[in-house]
């Protein structure tokens, strides 16, 4: 059964919570039928995570902008860039059946409806984040995740990235297994370099990624 810090988060990032929603304790409690002390504990964590913040109504959930997107992805480049390096150099067989694996999906998947290919696209960066057997590193990943799955859009939207994301991701793979940590950290930052810049132009070309504040949503 998911807490109630689960099932809160679970509907921010589903957007079941909209951007700006103001969340009141009773209401909250009522809805989950729970006590409001767990919807306060839950709330105060969704702050710490920076899935709430503090407006002049109170609480309510975070809005999504373009500031944010380019902050997220400064800091995912270098952490994308310095997981793929410490996978390089700790990998573990276990690690490489789970790269292989991955990207043998990815490959598999090729044409497939950009919401599965972002999900595996996911699980591909999760199996590199893990071989670098650095849990700090892997939970400020997780946390960058979180924040993403706020934005509706997915880059596999855009015409042939599903292609030259998996060129990316193959060439990855390859110097993470040859041990090259050097080639891994500055592929992994190239590919989230990548990711940043398409979802920019996404921004300029589409203007109903706008939420209803009139910021841009990806």
């Amino acid at each position: 059964m998911e807490s109630t810090y689960d099932q809160l988060r679970n509907r921010i990032v589903s957007g079941d919570f909209a951007p700006g929603m103001h969340l009141v304790e009773t209401s909250l409690a009522e809805t989950l039928g729970v006590s409001r002390t767990p919807i306060r504990e839950a709330l105060s964590r969704l702050e710490q995570d920076g899935l709430v913040e503090r407006g002049s109504r109170g609480l309510q959930v975070r809005h999504r902008s373009p500031a944010e997107i380019l902050e997220i992805y400064e800091v995912r480049i270098v952490l994308e860039g310095t997981a793929a390096r410490a996978a390089a150099e700790r990998y573990t067989e276990v690690d490489r059946i789970r790269i292989q694996g991955h990207l043998a999906r990815l490959e598999a998947h090729q044409g497939a409806e950009p919401g599965v290919l972002a999900a595996t696209n996911r699980e591909f960066h999760r199996s590199i984040w893990h071989a670098s057997h650095n849990r700090t590193l892997v939970d400020m990943l997780e946390r960058l995740s979180i924040h993403l799955f706020r934005y509706p859009f997915t880059t596999y939207q855009v015409p042939g990235r599903a292609e030259t994301s998996l060129v990316e991701h193959r060439q990855l793979a390859e110097a993470i297994l040859s041990r090259d940590g050097e080639a891994a950290a500055r592929l992994a930052s190239h590919h989230m370099t990548v990711a940043r810049n398409i979802r920019l132009e996404m921004w300029e070309e589409d203007p109903s990624q706008l939420d209803e504040r009139g910021t841009a949503a990806v």
